[in-house]
């Protein structure tokens, strides 16, 4: 017994510790060799395992022989792992274990490095996986992108605002009209920064149901609520490394927004139906059209949330206000959808351009995108076919009474939407309003569609 290697010992049929080897690998369990003597198996064991190491020293009067993985416990509560194998052997007719059990620290600890490794491993599977269907998602979505056009004083301000902020790790709050390129700015901050190297993941706000928002930005675990079917990465986790765009922040609901503060505050979330915390080193840009301030006071929007978010401020202003800028939109514009639809375009009419200046632009930007494909899109023999363009808008002079002003603008809306009320995209819509409200202020206005039309 003193030639094996690691603890060898006989056990009785009652567990009483009968004999045992070498007094130098015994002492790593620091037991006196009287402290030893008698002592019962179960005293050398973990709490976790005895239930464990009973039925196994039980076997081996069953059935001859047992092995069995197990942490022992030294005099001084030090947890050791050790692999035992026994055997049934007679003594003069009395039935006794003899048992050999090996140190497997080293063992263990290689074993828990692959278990770690194998998370990782998994996790950075499960984050590809995501990744792939985002980017998918995106490729999708996405038309042409397109770069900051124009040479006016408010654009080349903006561009001076991401130069300052970009190589920072600054939170962003990007606050504009529709259409303005919003998501452009947080582009090139992105780009210009340490991180452009790492993910730009989109969120819009207004586009995911509101009891679908959490999940997307945090994720959740299998059968954390009804048609969790799967464990799911939320975008968070995905941009980790990188920038989370959170476009159209102001529609995000009120009880998620403690949330997104929480990340803002202390970097960490949980994904739900999972009490694990879950770190993740993202910077937040964020973007509105709404006034925020106005939201607070509604009770739509955290006061602290906005001071989380407002960091660094770019206010990003409407197309009419930078006029100068659109008739290299209109070059920049053609050049791509010309291209894109194999349609060389011979030159620009003048009137087309001087209309284009003078419109107002309420969809600014991406409406001029709009009508530039649209009328390539209608062109014959390289020629511009402009007829569907939007005539300028007449401002109304503000002495009109109230209600004049109001239904020239419902009348403006309609004419934009080709006089539909609902749906997506529909003039209840833009004016954000119920579609039967709209209806009952076309009959109290005398608003009619003329049939010749």
């Amino acid at each position: 017994m003193d030639s094996m290697p690691g603890l060898s010992y006989i056990f009785s049929k009652e567990g009483n510790l009968v004999a045992w080897g070498s007094r130098k690998a015994w002492d790593m369990l620091e037991y006196s060799d009287e402290e030893m003597n008698n002592k019962l198996v179960i005293e050398f064991i973990d709490d976790a395992d005895k239930e464990k190491v009973m039925t196994a020293f039980q076997k081996v009067f069953i059935k001859g022989e047992t092995q069995v993985e197990h942490l022992a416990v030294s005099k001084s509560g030090k947890r050791i792992p050790l692999l035992a194998s026994a055997r049934l052997v007679k003594i003069e007719d009395e039935e006794f274990l003899i048992g050999l059990s090996v140190d497997i620290s080293e063992l263990v600890n290689a074993r828990d490095k692959i278990e770690e490794h194998l998370k990782e491993i998994s996790r950075l599977n499960e984050l590809l996986k995501a990744e792939n269907i985002y980017l998918k998602d995106q490729l999708m979505m996405s038309g042409v992108e397109h770069e900051m056009v124009g040479e006016s004083d408010a654009l080349k301000y903006i561009l001076y605002k991401i130069q300052q902020v970009a190589p920072t790790d600054a939170t962003v709050l990007i606050q504009g009209e529709t259409g303005t390129g919003k998501e452009l700015v947080a582009r090139a901050i992105h780009n210009e920064s340490k991180r452009k190297n790492k993910p730009f993941v989109k969120v819009n706000c207004a586009s995911i149901p509101e009891n679908l928002i959490e999940s997307e930005l945090f994720g959740h675990e299998k059968g954390a609520f009804t048609g969790a079917i799967e464990k799911r990465i939320g975008r968070f986790e995905l941009a980790d490394g990188g920038t989370i765009f959170l476009d159209e922040i102001g529609e995000l609901p009120i009880n998620v927004q403690s949330k997104l503060l929480h990340v803002l505050q202390q970097g960490e979330f949980e994904r739900i139906g999972s009490s694990k915390t879950i770190r993740a080193d993202v910077r937040v840009i964020a973007a509105t059209n709404k006034v925020l301030q106005e939201e607070i006071e509604k009770g739509n929007f955290r006061n602290d949330l906005y001071y989380r978010l407002n960091v660094f401020p770019i206010s990003v202003v409407p197309l009419r206000e930078k006029k100068e800028d659109i008739p290299l939109l209109i070059e920049h514009y053609i050049q791509i959808y010309s291209d894109k639809f194999n349609k060389p375009i011979k030159s620009i009419p003048k009137n087309m351009i001087k209309s284009f200046v003078e419109y107002h632009w309420p969809g600014n930007i991406r409406e001029l995108e709009n009508m530039v494909e649209r009328a390539i899109i209608t062109s014959q023999n390289g020629n511009l076919n402009f007829e569907l363009l939007t005539k300028p808008e007449t401002i109304v002079p503000e002495e009109l009474p109230l209600e004049t002003m109001e239904k020239n603008h419902i009348l403006k809306v309609l004419e934009k939407t080709y006089w539909r009320i609902s749906g997506k995209g529909g003039a209840a819509s833009l004016l954000k309003i119920n579609p039967d409200t709209l209806r009952s202020k076309m009959r109290k206005l005398g608003i009619k569609r003329n049939t010749t039309d």
